[in-house]
């Protein structure tokens, strides 16, 4: 986090400042409830101005996996936070806080677009939805159950996605970006028709056949099928004529000149996924660098669809990790701003959207614990996702027999968390979160099973190792925000726009309204 912030506060690189329903079409809300823009107090550099309204020929469309309002909005007052420390992290008295002149949040690239919208989430089996069923809304019009792609609810009729309509009826250039596995769902449902979004190899297979010009990020989960002797997909994805990469300097000498890749991300990470932000290296490609490249590879003449996923943004949620939360929602805003920029370039043909498909973790800005008092800027202690937390130190605790106090050097390092400091310190642990983290430690020593969880124990735990989890509560209830959830939500999404054809995306509507949307826009049967 600190190497992000040094970045983002020398303005040079982060945030060039970023119920049971139908299956037939949702159509969008007539009355629109929402304002038609967001101003934020704070900018860090200027969305891109536009001409006249037209039919757009180049769609950027932005995936915050697990982004609502709660997870923007939480990264804008982190932003603020850091900015202006002071303001943030001082005691105020109640009258301070009334009479105090607040600069508030840095307003993240898109939360500037020049429209604000936002979208109903639920599918035909819940109010709070999974990645399958809600990017299907999203790229086809059409609801559908939780874990599934572009299908019905039978399983048995397909639905053709915008970006398929694209590319066949106008000749449109498509590219596929996530920050996890290409065959998972939310890249998947731009591309698959597959009854269960657990069928990777046969997603993978789809992901080949579509001809799609570029794909980018994580690596194809089970690239051999379940039982492991099947053609790879990397094999049948080059045999299909693609140039499929796995280093860095491979990938950046890709031009459009090979016609169709597939860049799978060097420094991959757990589940095979890209690092999350805090743990990404310095000179490692970002999800940026990939909308850049994809840029190079489809810019043309006729136009091009681009879908980039901001994934562990989901990852981070379901684990109540804020920290990784946060840094991976200003990676997202980054790579925004790379469109941003090519928009500048191309004013009069240029339509850029961003939304999520649903929120996740049920996060929350305020915390009973600090009196409602927020100090965001605690989470720049943070250096570590808690994936690598447990991967590179919780895992040897165990085999080493390593004490608490031992342990607790770690997390002091990589958290700032602290059992013992100087009065006034925010991060030194009290009594209480002592106690919690020593009972969360001998746990984790221990051959627990979380499917025999008692009822409390998933409360405090969810499936995810008892220590970490712990680690990351604490410091999230130290800087005033908390999860209610390990899962999805019901939240409605935020949809921001701007550019070309913008001016729809204003309301209040279902989430199938986004496709109805564009394919009206850019005249696809």
């Amino acid at each position: 986090m600190k190497r992000l912030l040094a970045g983002l506060l020398a303005g040079v690189t982060v945030l060039g400042l970023t119920a049971c329903g139908a299956s037939a079409p949702q159509p969008a809300a007539q009355t629109e409830t929402m304002s038609a823009t967001v101003e934020g107090t704070l900018t860090m550099a200027d969305t891109a101005v536009y001409g006249a309204s037209r039919s757009p020929k180049y769609v950027f469309l932005f995936i915050g996996d697990g982004m609502s309002y709660p997870q923007f909005q939480a990264a804008s007052d982190y932003l603020g936070a850091v900015a202006d420390p002071d303001y943030m992290q001082a005691e105020p008295s109640v009258k301070d806080r009334q009479g105090a002149k607040l600069d508030g949040p840095v307003a993240l690239n898109f939360m500037n677009f020049d429209v604000a919208g936002s979208a109903v989430t639920y599918d035909s089996c819940s109010f709070a939805p999974d990645s399958a069923s809600t990017a299907t809304s999203i790229a086809t019009g059409y609801k559908t159950y939780s874990g599934m792609i572009n299908t019905d609810e039978t399983g048995t009729k397909t639905y053709e996605t915008i970006a398929e309509k694209l590319h066949t009826q106008k000749g449109w250039k498509v590219g596929v970006i996530s920050s996890v596995n290409l065959n998972h769902a939310t890249p998947a449902a731009f591309y698959a028709h597959q009854a269960s979004r657990n069928n990777y190899y046969e997603i993978g297979v789809e992901m080949v056949e579509s001809g799609f010009e570029y794909f980018a990020g994580g690596a194809l989960k089970k690239p051999t099928g379940n039982d492991k002797d099947q053609t790879s997909l990397y094999d049948l994805a080059e045999d299909a004529g693609y140039k499929v990469t796995y280093t860095q300097a491979d990938a950046a000498k890709v031009t459009a000149q090979d016609k169709k890749v597939i860049l799978i991300d060097e420094h991959l990470a757990d589940s095979d996924a890209m690092d999350y932000e805090l743990d990404r290296q310095q000179g490692e490609w970002a999800l940026a660098d990939y909308v850049k490249k994809g840029i190079e590879v489809l810019n043309n003449s006729k136009g091009f669809f681009m879908m980039c996923e901001g994934g562990k943004i989901d990852w981070a949620c379901h684990a109540n990790d804020a920290g990784s939360t946060v840094s991976d929602t200003l990676a997202l805003a980054d790579a925004v701003q790379v469109a941003v920029d090519f928009a500048k370039q191309h004013p009069q043909d240029t339509l850029i959207l961003v939304t999520g498909d649903h929120e996740t973790g049920g996060l929350t800005i305020g915390y009973a614990g600090t009196d409602y008092d927020t100090y965001l800027s605690n989470l720049t202690s943070q250096t570590i996702s808690y994936a690598q937390f447990d991967e590179q130190y919780v895992a040897k605790y165990k085999a080493s027999k390593t004490s608490f106090e031992d342990a607790m050097k770690d997390v002091e390092k990589l958290f700032g968390l602290k059992l013992k400091g100087e009065a006034g310190d925010k991060l030194v642990l009290t009594s209480y979160e002592v106690q919690r983290l020593k009972t969360a430690y001998q746990l984790a020593m221990s051959d627990y099973d979380s499917g025999k969880y008692t009822q409390e124990q998933y409360v405090l735990y969810g499936t995810y190792n008892p220590f970490s989890v712990t680690v990351t509560h604490i410091l999230n209830n130290k800087s005033g925000i908390d999860f209610t959830s390990y899962s999805h939500t019901g939240l409605p999404v935020a949809v921001f726009a701007d550019g070309v054809g913008a001016e729809s995306f204003s309301g209040y509507y279902d989430n199938t309204a986004i496709y109805t949307k564009l394919a009206s826009m850019l005249k696809v049967k």
